[in-house]
């Protein structure tokens, strides 16, 4: 049967970091957490929950998960951020599907919460996520703070049912906070890639983020978390076109 790593990285995640490993005992044949020199007891509560600690200074999202990848020892990698949890419906088709692992990679859909609502509109559900792979199928890539699992050929990961759990935003306020902050790490890499800034994308960028996310998936019917969420998105678009064109200037 082939065996299943679970990856994870961490910075602080106390809150979370018991949840998550909980969720994956059932499937896993060792949890590999690698940590970035957390100040809380994130270590300390992994460690009592069973699972090998690798510290290791961030190198950014995109270069950390490879690195906690090839860590992994099993023949798969399920690779899971720590304030992610399987559902039981998610935990228990892994559990079947594991003595026939034979794809290059799997994906599933993610259900983000803030507070105790989860979203199931504006472009937040569902959010399909190849988060399951053969260890040497492929690498994480992207423009961080955005990875995503890239195969190392043309294959279809396989849609297994059952959703990731996202408990990411205790409310709007944190939604917000880690949006821009997000934006100015994007801003940075595309900059560092060579691309360019414009006030025709510091006014068209935000205005398009907001339509799609309110009108075209559906952000209305998301009660009153809809149109804050259409906004902060809006927002998050004119900080990294505006940051990215203030870099282009400095340059």
């Amino acid at each position: 049967m082939p065996t299943l790593s679970v990856a994870i990285i961490t910075k602080n995640e106390s809150r979370n970091i018991t949840r998550c490993i909980q969720s994956v005992l059932p499937i896993a044949d060792e949890v590999v957490v690698v940590d970035s020199h957390s100040t809380d007891n994130t270590v300390a509560l992994a460690q009592d929950m069973g699972a090998r600690v690798v510290l290791q200074d961030f190198l950014g999202y995109v270069e950390q998960k490879n690195f906690a990848k090839d860590q992994c020892q099993s023949d798969y990698v399920l690779s899971l951020d720590a304030d992610e949890a399987l559902s039981e419906q998610l935990q228990q088709n892994l559990s079947q599907l594991k003595p026939n692992l034979k794809a290059a990679a799997y994906e599933f859909n993610r259900l983000t919460n803030i507070g105790s609502t989860w979203i199931k509109h504006s472009g937040w559900y569902p959010d399909k996520k190849t988060r399951l792979f053969a260890k040497n199928s492929g690498q994480w890539g992207g423009t961080n703070p955005h990875d995503k699992y890239i195969l190392n050929e043309a294959q279809k990961p396989v849609w297994v049912a059952g959703d990731l759990l996202h408990y990411s935003f205790e409310n709007l306020e944190d939604h917000k906070k880690q949006s821009m902050r997000f934006a100015q790490i994007a801003a940075q890499a595309l900059h560092s890639e060579g691309k360019k800034g414009s006030w025709a994308k510091m006014v068209y960028k935000p205005l398009a983020a907001f339509v799609k996310c309110f009108l075209i998936k559906g952000g209305w019917m998301d009660l009153h978390y809809g149109w804050p969420i259409a906004t902060i998105a809006a927002r998050a678009k004119y900080q990294k076109y505006s940051r990215l064109y203030q870099l282009q200037q400095a340059r």
